[in-house]
């Protein structure tokens, strides 16, 4: 059910506009190499085989997995000798670059420099942090996006009626092919994974003689996913309930519970990233300072996510929700910024301090802009006696720090300073 040409492509419109790059070297066979970044199943591989399909060329396909610099340079010099003796080009397509060390990307260079290959590389990470800078700049970068849920079951509906799939020859009801959309989580190549093997267990059904048609319902796609269907819409307030159920439990500390949504969530095919930003965001609202090392752990279980992907990153997530559910809590965090930001929209603002602002520019000292800084590390204990707040913020108080958790400690620490800077 691969796509063969761009029109088949399912997603990615913002790539497939007339005139776009990938368009022109598609249609247009223009020499271009490109860098494709985007989450598993959404069409990297695809686009590298629409290139090699369309435009003539040999598709040569490399895996950062298990090559090396050897298997490198022998598909470049491969490439080069088919153009020199027939004048066919080679598209290199290289799955999983970011694998690559620098001195594998390195030796794609000259492959690319000098034309010899049209090469396609895929990324499910960041390039700007995974691949070298050469080879960055001398390629088109496109990213894809995650696919819809109505692009999933758009792939899916093909896969049934296309002769290329399944022909026609199954009927799927209408909340097993939801079900199929949601255990997808956003990935082609998932779905028909999963429509395969319901397609045969409905087969085995027809040869059994329990049905006249191969007929795939909710239950036959349950048992050949081992996957019980939960009633979740990832539209609709199944997903606003069960999200904030899961926030509320772990703000409340109830682990168990939060755990429980946590694996609702994840069975049904709710997005982890998704999971994984909203336990970002807590880990500042509600416990802040209280336990500091919440915010670290979330943010680790995000970049697991996006490292790992699922199933085995729901054990980082796991962790992350147990870790948050049982820390200390606090809320002054937000109350403190939000304190800030109502005296800012109210108008609150005052000029800065003369003695704070900039001084770095000819001219400075006779305006006595910076002239009266004292600089906090020549103080006693690095804490200096000076106005900061402008005047009209004197008295402004919008960090309040509990008395929970490591926050006590950080409460009797600012009190503290706070005395000392304003001479008190």
């Amino acid at each position: 059910m691969r796509p063969r040409t761009l029109d088949e492509l399912v997603g990615q419109q913002h790539l497939l506009a007339p005139g776009s790059p990938l368009r022109l070297l598609v249609e247009g066979d223009q020499p271009m190499s490109l860098l494709l970044w985007g989450p598993p199943g959404t069409g990297k591989t695809t686009i590298a085989s629409i290139v090699s399909t369309q435009t003539n060329r040999v598709f040569v396909e490399v895996s950062a997995v298990a090559a090396g610099v050897k298997e490198v340079r022998a598909a470049i010099d491969g490439a080069r000798a088919r153009l020199a003796s027939s004048g066919q080009e080679t598209v290199l397509f290289v799955d999983e670059v970011h694998r690559f060390s620098k001195a594998q990307q390195d030796a794609l260079l000259p492959g690319v420099e000098n034309r010899w290959v049209t090469l396609v590389a895929a990324t499910t990470e960041n390039p700007f942090f995974s691949v070298i800078s050469p080879l960055l700049s001398r390629s088109l970068l496109l990213t894809l996006e995650p696919l819809t849920d109505d692009d999933v079951r758009d792939v899916v509906l093909r896969a049934v009626d296309d002769d290329r799939g399944l022909g026609g020859r199954v009927r799927l009801d209408d909340d097993a092919l939801e079900h199929l959309v949601r255990l997808a989580g956003g990935d082609a190549r998932r779905s028909l994974t999963y429509l395969e093997a319901a397609a045969g267990g409905a087969a085995a059904g027809v040869a059994a003689g329990s049905e006249d048609v191969a007929h795939i319902d909710l239950e036959t796609v349950e048992k050949a996913v081992d996957r019980a269907a939960v009633r979740y819409d990832r539209q609709g307030d199944q997903h606003y309930d069960v999200i904030s159920a899961f926030i509320k439990s772990v703000r409340g500390s109830d682990a168990d519970a939060a755990l429980h949504y946590l694996a609702r969530m994840m069975e049904a095919g709710e997005d982890p990233r998704f999971i994984a930003r909203r336990l970002v965001i807590l880990a500042s609202e509600d416990i802040g300072l209280a336990h500091p090392a919440a915010l670290t752990t979330a943010v680790a279980a995000a970049q697991a996510v996006q490292l790992i992907g699922m199933p085995e990153a729901r054990l980082n997530l796991a962790q992350a929700t147990i870790e948050l559910a049982l820390a200390p809590k606090s809320n002054a965090v937000i109350k403190a910024i939000d304190a800030a930001s109502a005296d800012v929209r109210a108008g609150r603002i005052g000029q800065v301090p003369p003695h704070l602002r900039d001084a770095h520019y000819p001219g400075a000292k006779k305006l006595d802009h910076g002239t009266t800084y004292t600089y906090a590390h020549d103080a006693p204990y690095g804490v200096a006696e000076q106005q900061y707040a402008p005047d009209v913020l004197l008295d402004a108080q919008y960090y309040r720090p509990t008395a929970l958790g490591a926050e006590a400690g950080f409460r009797e620490r600012w009190e503290r300073i706070r005395r000392m800077i304003r001479g008190r």
